[in-house]
């Protein structure tokens, strides 16, 4: 004969699923590690346009940016949010943005994919240098 479970193990295994439920929602709608976008549109000061380097490129990770400077005087600005999972990119590594989550590099100075498993390019960000200042959005 089988005993059946009392209501109190009834209980905590809907509240388990409950909770395991919410959680995937949370996995799978990006929580974790969430490439959300900032709720402004509003132009934002990234700092000294001598920070990025001639050939070379910064993250400015609370803005979620990714500012290049591929030949003195030009700057080209992109979302630093993975296209294909939302993941922030991290680092730069031989001109390229890197992706903690799957690996995805982007080139710095377009935004293009050079390995997945992403395959559409970064976002472009509007960018304008006023005063010596990087000005995005």
């Amino acid at each position: 004969m089988s005993a059946s479970p009392d209501r109190r193990t009834m209980l905590r295994g809907a509240a388990l699923a409950g909770l395991t439920c919410f959680g995937a929602a949370a996995c799978a709608s990006g929580a974790q590690g969430s490439g959300a976008k900032p709720s402004s549109d509003a132009p934002v000061e990234l700092g000294p346009a001598t920070d990025v380097p001639v050939g070379g490129a910064k993250l400015y990770a609370a803005q979620r940016l990714l500012v290049s400077q591929p030949t003195q005087g030009e700057f080209k600005c992109f979302s630093s949010v993975c296209t294909h999972m939302g993941g922030v990119l991290n680092k730069i590594e031989k001109g390229e943005a890197v992706c903690p989550l799957h690996g995805s590099h982007f080139q710095v100075a377009t935004g293009k994919v050079t390995q997945g498993p992403a395959s559409v390019p970064l976002e472009t960000v509007p960018i304008k240098v006023k005063g010596g200042k990087l000005i995005a959005g």
